[in-house]
């Protein structure tokens, strides 16, 4: 399950004996398990005695031993075992002999099918719990017994193109939402962050919420937020640039430099920038428009849809020699051999009609 549908099945209920929690994105993670624990022990101190944290390999008899002990300071017994690798893939060369035929079963193997069985006749008083940062293979038949007798989590990493979902959690939990231009603006930010952290936009949207004074939040609130961050300040600049407006786009460059924005950072959104036009443009020739390049790309549907018009202002060719105007700004910038001219150059190549 996703991560809404997951949260959503925890508050419906009832709680399941087993739960696995897999993927990269840990604000998912760490969201879900912390709400699985509040709702196995919901009263201050409860967990004392009852919560068996694992943060290491644990032997599978250990385990199974574990589970089925009666607790004796709690009503309940539950096992949160973290950094397992039970679930990972296993390689080919794991199954099979060094002849292709298939071994008889290790005891390893003997373990796991015993943890099977206990799985889907789990007792009444025990919780286990799988967590994982890497993804899960499905194929396997521990993977499938947790499936069948409890829930899994697919904590996928989030991108441009697919922050919505958290977005709309969010603000359906802080009882707001953002008029058109403040969504316009959130989504343009998201798109210049290289990485994004949703614990970080977490915090940011409690402070919003804080600071915006009615239900629906403008993008004046919006703003006094994210504009601090050098990446988002930045979106200026590469609207002006996809607008081909030599002169706001130098404008804003040079108030960049002044500020003392990172000259690396610039030209790494640059490259950025340019690669995604050049990419639309690529896409667009194959039959690709519109909201359509918002998956090939990792964008936003609306950024994706806005960079596909702006990329029919450019060439092809044009792109390619930024393109590797930029590559060889990047290695005389770092030896010390040029400066922010090379940046001042490629825009003006950039915003130059072809």
């Amino acid at each position: 399950m996703k991560f809404n549908e997951f949260m959503g099945a925890l508050r419906k209920g009832p709680l399941k004996h087993v739960y696995l929690l897999s993927g990269a994105e840990r604000y998912y993670i760490d969201k879900a398990k912390e709400r699985i624990l509040e709702l196995l022990f919901p009263e201050e101190g409860s967990r004392d005695g009852a919560l068996l944290r694992v943060s290491h390999e644990m032997d599978l008899d250990e385990l199974i031993g574990t589970v089925e002990t009666a607790p004796f300071f709690s009503d309940k017994n539950v096992v949160l075992l973290e950094n397992t690798t039970l679930f990972r893939e296993k390689k080919s060369d794991e199954a099979d002999g060094a002849d292709g035929k298939k071994k008889g079963k290790s005891p390893q193997d003997k373990k796991l099918d015993r943890l099977v069985a206990l799985l889907s006749d789990m007792p009444d008083d025990s919780y286990l719990i799988f967590v994982t940062s890497s993804k899960a293979d499905k194929r396997k038949k521990l993977y499938k017994a947790v499936e069948k007798a409890g829930a899994v989590l697919e904590a996928e990493p989030v991108r441009a193109w697919n922050i919505n979902d958290w977005l709309q959690g969010k603000l359906q939990s802080m009882n707001r939402e953002l008029d058109r231009e403040a969504y316009a603006y959130f989504a343009n930010a998201v798109s210049m962050m290289q990485e994004i952290s949703l614990g970080y936009l977490d915090q940011e949207f409690d402070k919003l919420a804080l600071y915006a004074k009615d239900r629906r939040i403008s993008k004046r609130e919006i703003m006094e937020v994210f504009s601090g961050l050098p990446e988002v300040s930045l979106f200026a600049l590469m609207d002006a640039i996809s607008e081909k407006n030599a002169g706001k786009a130098l404008g804003l460059l040079e108030r960049q430099l002044s500020d003392g924005t990172y000259e690396p950072l610039i030209l790494s959104l640059l490259v950025r920038h340019v690669r995604q036009l050049w990419q639309a443009r690529l896409l667009m020739a194959e039959g690709i428009r519109g909201k359509e390049l918002a998956k090939p790309l990792e964008l936003n549907p609306f950024i994706a849809e806005k960079l596909g018009k702006s990329a029919a202002k450019f060439s092809d060719e044009q792109l390619r020699q930024v393109f590797l105007q930029l590559a060889d700004a990047d290695y005389e910038m770092k030896t010390g051999q040029a400066g922010a001219e090379l940046l001042e150059h490629a825009v003006i190549r950039l915003c130059q009609y072809t």
